[in-house]
């Protein structure tokens, strides 16, 4: 096949001007917001703080790219739009990346070797090292990572976002399936998602994600949940001894070994719980009476009720069930939760409606993590993908911090990270160098110039 090079690109005349385009306009970048991410990331301190969660064997003296350097290329590029480690052999001439990462020399004309000058930035195989670690460095392998340190790292980074301790915190638990097209390690079918995938379990407060966990699929949807919800809940009353901790979750996690550690350790749950005959003859009265007034106005109609249920086996004690008899167009519609919640503090319309139901928001937080590429888990090992998932959850938690330090009060304040990417951080600009100066000239015709400065303003208090 010939190859062909095409410099120039001629388009529609604009009436009698010809339209030529050409990748001949230098130093320019399209990434121009990122600086905001920079802003965000020295008031929350991530990328020293994830550097101490590694050991490197490196010889200092015959490297260039540090490795605070290179976590930050990773997550900056991520953040930005960059799933791949390719995209990373053109961004290695980008100098705002460079100037993001913190390169003394953003446009690398100091390089060592002649062929890298011109890149002030690691390219996709000096990354892909960094991913490929492995849980004991060898010769080939330098870079290691603590998994327990990155973990606690991201519990830290919520716990510190609150001014003062609060009353109350909710943690989610949720899972999701990561569609595999390889031969990963731990690759196996799953018949629900009806694809090989993973099963990464996401656990949330509120926007903060405290824990991102690959697993296998051919296991349960709570396994390992109650060793993560251990971990978490000793961290945070380490720190807040007097907070009241509700689990929420749908009824993959209605486990027995998770509800009976929740009691015997003063933590409060509300679980999905999947019907059977024995519940649904519970609400017959009840689902009458919604089914009648469905009849009489034409609208869904719900019904509370609660009572105290025991399985037959798998639980150790009768437990407080609320449930919902709805009738809705064409069907009748049953839900059923478990709590350890008093009715004296939450009745069971309330307890359904407004704290479970919210658990509806955690939904929009895992797409939040798709369009941050926590899917692009092509590496061989499961310990290479659960780094990748990691980095992920990083750019995640601090375009998270962005909005939460940098975004209040403004109309993008519970924007998507797909949404803030798109309107603050894809701005264009032209790039120039001097002695004491990087210059960075932002496109005149930028349409959020406003938002831009009070970011920049909210960031810099």
């Amino acid at each position: 096949m010939t190859e062909c090079n095409q410099e120039s690109f001629e388009f529609e005349e604009l009436f009698s001007r010809q339209v030529v385009a050409r990748f001949d306009g230098g130093t320019i970048s399209s990434d121009a917001g990122g600086l905001l991410l920079r802003e965000t990331e020295r008031r929350i301190r991530l990328l020293k703080r994830l550097r101490g969660c590694f050991s490197d064997g490196r010889n200092a003296a015959r490297i260039e790219h540090g490795l605070e350097q290179m976590l930050a290329q990773r997550i900056y590029g991520l953040a930005l739009g960059y799933e791949d480690l390719n995209d990373h052999d053109q961004l290695r001439e980008d100098p705002l990346l460079a100037v993001l990462v913190g390169k003394r020399d953003p446009t690398g004309e100091d390089r060592i070797r002649h062929r890298d000058r011109g890149k002030a930035l690691a390219g996709k195989s000096t990354l892909n090292r960094l991913e490929q670690g492995s849980a004991t460095p060898d010769r080939y392998r330098k870079v290691n990572y603590d998994a327990e340190a990155m973990d606690r790292l991201l519990v830290d980074v919520w716990l510190e976002a609150h001014a003062c301790p609060p009353e109350e915190v909710i943690l989610d638990l949720d899972t999701t399936d990561v569609a595999l097209h390889g031969h990963q390690e731990n690759r196996f079918f799953h018949g629900y998602y009806n694809h090989y995938c993973y099963l990464p379990l996401y656990i949330f407060s509120g926007e903060h994600l405290l824990c991102a966990r690959l697993r296998p699929s051919n296991t349960d949807a709570s396994a390992g949940s109650l060793a993560e919800v251990q971990r978490i809940v000793g961290q945070t009353r380490a720190a807040w001894p007097e907070v009241r901790i509700i689990l929420r979750a749908d009824s993959g996690f209605c486990r027995e070994a998770l509800m009976s550690w929740c009691e015997a350790n003063q933590v409060d749950y509300v679980f999905s719980l999947a019907r059977n005959e024995r519940l649904r003859a519970e609400i017959e009265s009840q689902m009458q009476e919604a089914t009648a007034r469905y009849a009489l106005t034409g609208k869904p109609a719900r019904v509370f009720t609660e009572f105290f249920y025991q399985t037959h086996k798998s639980w150790s004690r009768s437990r407080r069930v609320v449930a919902k008899a709805e009738q809705i167009e064409g069907k009748q519609n049953p839900r059923f939760v478990v709590t350890s919640l008093s009715p004296q503090r939450w009745a069971a319309a309330a307890l359904y409606e407004q704290l479970y139901c919210a658990r509806g928001d955690m939904e929009n937080r895992i797409k939040e993590q798709f369009s941050l590429f926590s899917d692009r888990l092509s590496n061989a090992t499961m310990r290479a993908n659960q780094f990748r998932l990691y980095l992920s959850s990083l750019a995640y938690v601090l375009l998270q911090a962005l909005r939460r330090l940098g975004l209040r009060g403004t109309e993008l304040a519970g924007a998507q990270v797909s949404t803030l990417r798109l309107k603050l951080l894809k701005i264009g600009a032209q790039i120039r160098i001097t002695v004491r100066r990087v210059w960075v000239a932002m496109a005149t015709g930028y349409a959020h110039r406003l938002l831009f400065q009070t970011v920049y303003q909210q960031l810099r208090c």
